[in-house]
């Protein structure tokens, strides 16, 4: 359900010098960017979104800078797949929102639980949409790279750990696409996610 949206939702204020406010809008911070469907409208025109989609400098595996800059990666990428439909629909959703709150995380305590970025990333989301598949990829999303560090580090799997995170994906095709899409990206590294291609591949699990 997509909830009303006001006018006073639909712009991000942001203080100016001498006490002038400008406002921002979505398309100001994603290059090119047009909403698809009114459930992207919507959430587009928040101004808790907008504010994630602004934050942001270029560090380690995001030299673009801000949240929007690597959204608008990701959508210029989905284009050049020729993402068409449903899939096209659900993974555009999941880029603008994935990323959008890591500056409400408090770095002085473990990222984690409620404190991760994904999962305040998930809990906005759900103030917009039931869809559990979608939902759970945003949760989950940096989860195999975790993995896949732990293993690196320790060479161990986390048999558990993984099994745990696959029993609640509800859509793998999806999930995988996501994580691909999502680690396309410069700055990002091809072995993590072809490290957990191949152990999907090893359970059994239908990947394209």
């Amino acid at each position: 359900m997509v909830p009303s949206v006001t006018a006073s939702r639909s712009v991000l204020p942001l203080r100016g010098t001498a006490g002038s406010v400008a406002v921002v809008r979505a398309g100001e911070l994603i290059a090119g960017y047009e909403p698809e469907s009114e459930l992207e409208r919507a959430m587009t025109e928040d101004p808790e979104l907008l504010e994630g989609l602004a934050w942001g400098t270029p560090r380690p595996g995001h030299p673009e800078g801000s949240v929007a800059a690597h959204v608008s990666d990701l959508l210029r990428r989905i284009d050049a797949r020729g993402e068409t439909g449903e899939r096209r629909r659900l993974l555009r959703l999941l880029s603008i929102v994935h990323d959008a709150f890591k500056g409400r995380v408090n770095y002085r305590l473990p990222r984690m639980g409620e404190n991760h970025h994904a999962m305040r990333a998930r809990r906005f989301a759900e103030g917009y949409t039931g869809e559990e598949r979608v939902l759970t990829v945003i949760e989950l999303h940096d989860r195999p790279y975790g993995l896949w560090r732990r293993w690196r580090r320790t060479g161990e799997l986390g048999e558990e750990a993984f099994e745990a995170m696959m029993g609640r994906v509800k859509d793998t095709e999806l999930f995988l696409a996501f994580v691909e899409l999502d680690a396309s990206t410069e700055g990002k590294h091809a072995e993590p996610v072809a490290w957990f291609r191949e152990q999907l591949e090893i359970r059994g699990y239908s990947v394209p």
